[in-house]
C-alpha cells in the first residue's frame, strides 16, 4: 500500500488541525503523510499546542499555521484525504483538490477560549487532543481494504459520528 496523503482542515489552523497533523505523523508509522492548513490561518500555532505535544514528546520543529492554498499549487503534496476537524472550515467551500481525494468531517470543539481561565482552556486543549487521538488511533489501525475509496469516505463518517462505537 502507497502512503497516504491526509490533509486536516479548520479555519485558523493553529490548534486542532495542528493537533491531528502531529497526531497522524506520530500514530501514523509510515502508512500516513499528514499535513494541515485553514483557509484563514492565524499564522502561529496556539501555545498552548505546543507545550502539550513537547511535554508528550511529540516533534513540533515543523509545525507551522498556512492556508489551505498551499495545497492547491503545483508541487505540492496531493491530498488522498482530507478532513475537517471545526464546523465553520466544513460549511465553507473548499478549494478543489487535485486528484478528487475523499473527505470527511470529524466535529471538534474549538478549544482556544479567551472566555476561560487559563487552566480550564489547558484542560479543554487536552481533551481535543484525547478525542483526536482516539479518533486518529482508530483511522491508522484500519486495515488496507477499509482505506479504499468508498469504504474509506463511510467509515471515517462513522468515527466522526462515534469514535467510541468504533475503537473495537
Amino acid at each position: 500500500m502507497k502512503t497516504m496523503n491526509v490533509l486536516f482542515l479548520c479555519t485558523g489552523n493553529s490548534a486542532r488541525s495542528i493537533l491531528a497533523e502531529a497526531l497522524l505523523q506520530h500514530r501514523g508509522l509510515g502508512k500516513f503523510m499528514a499535513y494541515s492548513a485553514g483557509s484563514r490561518p492565524r499564522g502561529r500555532v496556539h501555545p498552548f499546542v505546543l507545550e502539550l505535544l513537547e511535554s508528550l514528546g511529540f516533534n513540533t520543529r515543523d509545525l507551522r499555521s498556512k492556508s489551505w492554498e498551499e495545497f492547491t499549487r503545483a508541487g505540492a503534496p496531493e491530498p488522498d484525504l482530507v478532513i475537517t476537524v471545526c464546523d465553520r472550515a466544513a460549511q465553507e467551500t473548499c478549494p478543489v483538490w487535485p486528484g478528487r481525494p475523499v473527505t470527511a468531517h470529524w466535529s471538534i470543539e474549538d478549544p482556544d477560549r479567551p472566555d476561560l481561565s487559563e487552566t480550564q482552556q489547558r484542560h479543554l486543549f487536552e481533551k481535543v487532543f484525547r478525542e483526536l487521538d482516539q479518533r486518529i488511533r482508530i483511522f491508522a489501525s484500519l486495515p488496507p481494504e477499509q482505506l479504499e475509496e468508498l469504504s474509506l469516505q463511510n467509515r471515517l463518517a462513522d468515527i466522526g459520528q462515534d469514535p467510541v462505537k468504533h475503537a473495537g
